[in-house]
């Protein structure tokens, strides 16, 4: 019988980073590989659902069960955070995988030890992106940043300190910038329709397979009511949900709307009664299977996170994004530029402007048109199944030719 090719998946425990691997390493244990994955032990369960093999290692980042101080607001501090975690991490690994090691190796964007290791020791690795990569011109349009992280005295100061610590891992190309910017091949876990400049993206260093979905069964199901002749999800995912007056604005604007049964997810913060009297046409949540949902609905308020707004495109819904952090503005703009959404912030979520704002979209064909050619187009990226592919042809020749197909 053939040998297996070992790969090693390497991450970091957090849910937004951990997750979009998680059907590519099931595709890849399916495909007859040992898949190992490196990740701190609160993982274990998530990892072992997959059918890979933990390697356990102990971050210093917060983390679920852990008592660790959590995320600062800073930049600087955060990028600080990730590097401190990254210098505990890469003697860990080298321990891990000294004597057993992998073919190939597969790391999430905050995992620089991984490639550190495949370039100390020969071997491949592909970056795994669950968000938007650099693009040709990116320091140019991104100017401002750019220059900020050149010339502000503790971003400068970070930078140095990472730059020095990749020159004395024996890495070829040690400006920090770069390594994390511009892996030597990397694998875009996002539609291509959601990232800036796609076309100015290099195609030989970065392959987009979309989102890579999975049988979600498990989180439960949703049925559309009986005579419910459109449906509306509103949901701001799971951080951010601490917004009552937004979700009284939303019972407002579609509460006893002719023809529209709403499912509103509030999340752990807000409780029922903090909403007033509720429609009899809507239900509302603490949580709900989200995709199950948007697979029969019809359209969608979102803050515009990576993942929602992907699982957005890919149920072909009109979208109204009232994004609330970090690049959720960003996806929040690229869906309104792509002609399938309107954004409309926090501040000025209305309940006119939200009904508004959802009749005009749910009503245009052209959305409607535009939202079919996205759906298509994702669905043929391929997902965990052209994903897998591609990290097979990643691999050495030796290990190419043996491996299981």
């Amino acid at each position: 019988m053939p040998r297996r090719a070992h790969i090693a998946m390497v991450s970091i425990p957090a849910h937004g980073h951990v997750n979009p691997s998680l059907e590519l390493i099931r595709e890849l244990v399916s495909r007859g590989h040992r898949v190992t994955y490196a990740n701190d032990a609160s993982f274990a369960e998530v990892i072992a659902g997959t059918g890979a093999e933990l390697i356990p290692y102990r971050s210093t980042l917060p983390r679920p069960g852990v008592p660790v101080q959590g995320w600062p607001e800073d930049t600087v501090a955060q990028l600080d955070m990730f590097l401190d975690d990254a210098m505990s991490m890469l003697p860990q690994l080298r321990a891990a995988y000294e004597h057993d090691r992998p073919e190939l190796f597969l790391y999430d964007i905050a995992c620089a030890p991984a490639r550190i290791l495949a370039e100390n020791w020969g071997l491949p690795a592909v970056q795994l992106s669950p968000t938007f990569v650099a693009w040709e011109g990116y320091e140019q349009d991104m100017a401002a940043m750019v220059e900020w992280l050149r010339t502000d005295p503790r971003a400068v100061a970070h930078h140095r300190r990472y730059s020095d610590w990749l020159a004395g891992c024996g890495v070829a190309d040690p400006d920090s910038l770069r390594f994390v910017g511009r892996p030597q091949r990397g694998l875009v876990l996002i539609p291509r329709a959601l990232q800036p400049h796609a076309d100015q993206v290099d195609r030989q260093r970065f392959t987009f397979v979309g989102p890579c979905f999975g049988d979600r069964s498990g989180q439960g199901s949703w049925q559309r009511p009986p005579g419910a002749r459109k449906v509306l999800l509103v949901s701001l995912g799971s951080a951010f949900t601490r917004q009552p007056a937004f979700y009284r604005a939303c019972l407002a604007a579609f509460g006893r709307l002719p023809g529209w049964h709403v499912v509103l997810q509030i999340g752990k913060h807000v409780a029922p009664g903090d909403l007033g009297a509720i429609p009899d046409n809507v239900e509302v949540h603490p949580w709900v299977p989200q995709l199950a949902v948007l697979e029969q609905a019809d359209a969608f308020i979102t803050h515009a996170g990576m993942g929602g707004a992907q699982e957005g495109l890919y149920c072909g819904l009109p979208m109204i994004a009232v994004p609330q952090d970090t690049d959720q503005f960003a996806n929040a703009d690229q869906l309104v530029a792509l002609g399938v959404a309107q954004r409309i912030d926090t501040e000025r979520a209305t309940p006119e402007a939200l009904r508004s704002a959802l009749l005009q979209l749910t009503e245009d064909p052209q959305v409607a048109a535009r939202l079919s050619v996205i759906r298509k187009e994702l669905r043929e990226e391929g997902g965990a199944t052209r994903a897998a592919e591609v990290l097979e042809a990643e691999l050495l020749p030796e290990a190419r030719a043996t491996a299981v197909r």
